[in-house]
C-alpha cells in the first residue's frame, strides 16, 4: 500500500507539534537532518522499506510512537 511513509511522517509532525503550526518547520528540519525530506513523500509515493525504517528510527528518536505496520 503506497503512502505509508507519508502517513508516518504526518504522524510524527502531528504528535510532535501537538497542533502548533509554528513547530512544524523545526520538526521538518530535524527530519531533513536525519536524511528524510518530508516534502518529497506524498500519498502515491511507493513505499521504500529502507526509508520506512529510517522514518521509524527518527520517530523513536523523537519519542513518537507509530502504529506497528511495516512497509
Amino acid at each position: 500500500m503506497p503512502g505509508k511513509i507519508k502517513t508516518a511522517i504526518d504522524q510524527i509532525l502531528a504528535q510532535r507539534s501537538q497542533g502548533n503550526v509554528n513547530l512544524i518547520a523545526p520538526i521538518k528540519i530535524k527530519l531533513i537532518m536525519k536524511g528524510i525530506d518530508p516534502d518529497r513523500w506524498h500519498e502515491a509515493s511507493p513505499d521504500d522499506p529502507a526509508m520506512f525504517l529510517r522514518v521509524e528510527n527518527a520517530a523513536k528518536d523523537m519519542g513518537v510512537s507509530l502504529p506497528a505496520t511495516q512497509a
